[in-house]
């Protein structure tokens, strides 16, 4: 979905495709025809943005075969899809029964992760709409936390240099300006936008930036108008924005408000749980170990990393984070002129939900995420946007 800002510059609303996880190009091609073009009908669009996601085998699969990539992009074509972004965060397995920290390998040490963005770049240049010019693609923030020394640093900090000047040449070759988002994510080495500015002033590239995923920034507390002004300052680009909403108790003391969250404590995603306390910030690697650790402070509001349907929060007693969604997205595209012209409805965890929420087919999937998009659409238009054609 394309909207026009009223700066004249059109800004991107897409969904990302990791919520139908497939391993290989036949089953990314499966998701065009099963899901993505269903939800583009609901919508009553000609055409829909995806935010798709290529695992290691699918991706190589269309580097090494140029006729499968046009092949690709002409499928895309007919059933009125356009990609300007890619989610370049889960490598491989993201379908799997339990994913939790394996999301987050490789990492960027690991010369594999370079090789995969590099094959992600190359790609995205060849699928972006001819009248497109400018790509995204959001990626792990630099690694999980441990181990995490100055050598790794090191690494990452090179691989990402090399990044840049693998870009730079995409543009030369092409005329399509792809840019790398690291996406800050509790747990990992860079939790939090702060923590993003030292080793993206370090790059110095205008090629990596950030992604602000909105249920991720909430999980950690951050506040949108500290943290928007802090990247401004530092001079770090926003290529992507992910919308989501993290889930939030605002009494996890109370019997009824775990019981309640214990219902979203499930064996799959890896729920980083944070609370905000008079000395800092408190947190645990999952929602289940808050919930029977003890070690998590319970006289103060909890907030999860579950990604909840943006247009429908969780029932009392719990509820989701959507107001800090849309007061980053307020920040974000709300002003003279948009800070990132790529947005993307991220909420992969519909099949993680607790069962009663779960859809039951594709047809409620698709349903819930034509919901997700129509709320989106309706919040960029009161921020006076112009949902284009």
């Amino acid at each position: 979905m394309r909207f026009r800002h009223p700066d004249g510059s059109t800004v991107h609303l897409s969904y990302c495709t990791n919520v139908h996880p497939a391993e290989t190009l036949d089953g990314v091609r499966d998701q065009l025809r099963d899901h993505c073009e269903p939800v583009r009908k609901r919508l009553g669009r000609d055409r829909l943005g995806i935010g798709l996601w290529l695992a290691r085998d699918a991706a190589r699969a269309l580097i090494t075969d140029p006729a499968a990539l046009r092949g690709l992009r002409g499928e895309l074509d007919r059933r009125g899809l356009e990609v300007v972004t890619l989610n370049g965060f889960p490598y491989e397995g993201f379908g799997a029964e339990e994913v939790k920290y394996r999301v987050y390998k490789p990492d960027w040490t690991d010369p594999e992760r370079l090789a995969h963005t590099t094959d992600l770049a190359r790609l995205l240049a060849s699928l972006l709409p001819d009248d497109a010019t400018e790509g995204s693609i959001s990626t792990l923030p630099l690694a999980w936390r441990t181990p995490f020394d100055d050598e790794a640093a090191e690494a990452s900090r090179t691989a990402l240099t090399t990044l840049a000047g693998r870009l730079d040449a995409i543009e030369e070759l092409t005329g399509k300006s792809i840019r790398i988002a690291l996406e800050p994510e509790p747990g990992c080495t860079v939790e939090t936008t702060a923590d993003a500015i030292g080793p993206l002033t370090a790059i110095a590239s205008p090629r990596i930036g950030i992604c602000i995923d909105t249920c991720h920034l909430a999980t950690s507390f951050e506040d949108p108008s500290t943290a928007l002004a802090a990247l401004a300052a530092a001079g770090v680009p926003i290529p992507k924005a992910q919308l989501s909403a993290a889930l939030h108790a605002e009494h996890p003391h109370l019997p009824e408000v775990r019981e309640a969250l214990a219902a979203f404590a499930e064996p799959r995603f890896l729920h980083q749980t944070r609370t905000r306390t008079r000395t800092g910030l408190r947190g645990t690697d999952d929602l289940d170990t808050a919930l029977t650790g003890g070690e998590l402070p319970d006289s103060t509001p909890w907030r999860s990393h579950f990604h909840v349907p943006l247009h429908a929060p969780p029932a009392p007693p719990l509820t989701s984070t959507l107001p800090v969604l849309q007061d980053v997205l307020a920040r974000l595209v709300g002003g003279a002129k948009p800070l990132t012209r790529h947005l993307e409805v991220e909420t992969y965890t519909w099949q993680a939900l607790p069962t009663e929420l779960r859809p039951r087919n594709r047809t409620q999937l698709a349903d819930g995420i034509a919901a997700e998009l129509t709320l989106a659409r309706d919040l960029l238009t009161d921020l006076g946007l112009k949902e284009l054609p």
